[in-house]
């Protein structure tokens, strides 16, 4: 993906907003682009919301084989790679790039094409 520097602050901005307040934020730039629908915002808001969904998910999945394996371990590395990618992605939307987050990124914008 190229790592093209957005024109548009609207666009910027809505993308900043998808990171921030969890699942919240990125409700409100998907409004916030509703109108303009501006190709940065809509791919960082892919992004972001992928992020956030797998966060819930595997979270949920953890939850239950804690109480079975009760591995501290998997919870750590889990927070820790949801925060790193997180970071990452919030970067490159402030830097003005579109880049895939690494791992998760692809099948983020083809599951969330609609957004």
């Amino acid at each position: 993906m190229s790592q093209n520097k957005v024109k548009s602050p609207k666009g910027k901005s809505a993308a900043i907003v998808s990171y921030l307040f969890f699942f919240l934020g990125s409700i409100i730039a998907i409004f916030m682009n509703m109108e303009d629908r501006h190709e940065f915002a809509r791919f960082h808001i892919r992004q972001s919301f992928g992020l956030h969904f797998i966060f819930v998910a595997v979270g949920q999945l953890l939850s239950g084989l804690d109480s079975i394996f009760n591995n501290i371990m998997i919870f750590y590395s889990f927070w820790i790679f949801y925060f790193v990618l997180w970071i990452y992605g919030f970067i490159n939307a402030i830097s003005g790039k579109k880049q895939l987050i690494p791992i998760l990124g692809n099948l983020f914008q083809k599951l969330f094409k609609v957004l």
